[in-house]
């Protein structure tokens, strides 16, 4: 049975809007196909699902509607939906995504009509699921957003005018996520100091930075003498490691006063925080493209590629348990080596055809 879902939305356009184009939905909840009802199977299955399975409305309304797609593609051959096969399924795949829609989009659809004919097979009308060996087409995978290196230092360079304590915090932040390539949730998890309830802490004097990475596994990573320097400066203006109250300290004030990374309110400081001032930063720093930690991982990676070519030890660096994870950044680089060389060789600022 498939999980609920959100509809799948072209960008600009509303559920109710696409819905449009292939049926009405009423009130009730029923949805009537423009070419007639809908198969009398279907409206079966769509009462299992409301009243046995207690699927939310909305999430029949879009599995009714992606049926009626099934039975309008069968309409076409025409062939029963009791008859439908395997190579059915696939042309239709094939149509969809020959159409522009995504192959998220599609895996929905898929999985729509995989539940509806599971559902029949369970109740003995079909020998076999003509959907559950197709698989949606994979979408390709978007290249992770790196700053350029002009970019990033310039925004790491940057000094804000507001509060010294903001400031000095701020700067060692981005310092750590580009200068170590740490991820945001091991950035907030360091400690000011080591000890056995720390997920996290930089030892100043021995230049490294120990983080609780994904899956729980640790590494050690390098950080820079300008990160140090910062940090230093952080760490004067942060007050000292402890608390004021008397008597048992709380769960929540004692992490507190481990953190590297607190708030003007005394808590540790959250991702989401994080996001919101490195956001802030960019913009005041003139950096076209917002920045958000990722991105600046993702910039640490991708240049110390562009200057090692060793892809092992940005795999080292970053975590990754598989190398395959580390790869993508040798198409970053390869991009950015094709810029150079369209900006530079002659050949590839020639203009016009070849001589004969």
């Amino acid at each position: 049975m498939p999980a609920p879902r959100e509809p799948d939305l072209q960008p600009g356009a509303s559920a109710a809007g696409q819905a449009g184009d292939q049926a009405g939905v009423c009130p009730a909840g029923q949805v009537v196909g423009q070419a007639g009802e809908r198969h009398a199977l279907v409206d079966k299955y769509l009462e299992y699902v409301r009243v046995e399975k207690r699927l939310a409305q909305r999430t029949v309304e879009l599995y009714a509607l992606d049926l009626l797609k099934l039975q309008s593609y069968a309409a076409q051959i025409p062939v029963d939906l009791l008859l439908v096969r395997n190579p059915h399924i696939r042309r239709w795949v094939a149509q969809m995504h020959s159409g522009g829609r995504s192959g998220r989009g599609i895996a929905l659809i898929l999985s729509g009509w995989r539940g509806f004919y599971t559902w029949l097979g369970r109740n003995g009308q079909i020998a076999s699921n003509p959907v559950q060996d197709v698989r949606a087409p994979k979408a390709p995978k978007p290249l992770p957003k790196a700053l350029g290196v002009d970019d990033a230092v310039q925004f790491a360079d940057f000094q804000s005018d507001d509060d010294p304590w903001l400031e000095a915090r701020d700067c060692a932040m981005v310092e750590l996520l580009y200068g170590s390539g740490l991820r945001v949730g091991e950035l907030i998890g360091l400690d000011v100091e080591a000890s056995s309830q720390a997920r996290g802490w930089v030892d100043l004097q021995g230049a490294e930075a120990h983080v609780l990475g994904k899956g729980s596994k640790r590494r050690t990573v390098p950080v820079g003498k300008t990160a140090i320097a910062a940090l230093e400066r952080w760490l004067a203006l942060r007050g000292p490691m402890g608390t004021a109250s008397a008597g048992p300290v709380h769960a929540t004030e004692a992490d507190a006063a481990r953190a590297l990374f607190n708030g003007r309110n005394g808590t540790r400081l959250t991702a989401q925080s994080v996001w919101q001032r490195l956001r802030r930063r960019s913009l005041q720093a003139g950096v076209l493209t917002p920045v958000h930690p990722h991105m600046l991982r993702h910039s640490f990676a991708s240049h110390v590629l562009q200057s090692s070519g060793d892809l092992r030890a940005v795999q080292e660096l970053l975590g990754h348990a598989n190398i395959t994870t580390t790869q993508v950044y040798t198409r970053l680089d390869f991009q950015h080596l094709a810029k150079a060389y369209d900006a530079a060789h002659p050949r590839a600022r020639a203009k016009g055809k070849p001589k004969a």
